[in-house]
């Protein structure tokens, strides 16, 4: 299997460009990743993985909140 971090980018994006799968990982993210994946992995791989793309997505968040407080800032000033 490929490098993780790289699964899960590409989960991430997936997730960002279906608004269905981004459904239905919110209401089950376990579910949804091994559907992305293809594969069947043991369920404590699957939770890391599903974590992982938790995370990814919140940080994607925060920074596009940042950038877009970090423009309305520079139009202040």
């Amino acid at each position: 299997m490929e490098n993780i971090k790289e699964k899960i980018e590409e989960i991430v994006d997936r997730l960002k460009s279906d608004k269905n799968l981004m459904e239905g990982f919110r209401s089950d993210p376990v579910k949804t990743v091994e559907k992305l994946l293809g594969v069947d992995l043991p369920d404590d791989v699957v939770n890391k993985i599903a974590d992982g793309v938790k995370a990814k997505i919140s940080l994607d968040k925060l920074g596009d909140t940042a950038g877009g407080l970090k423009d309305k800032l520079k139009k202040l000033f």
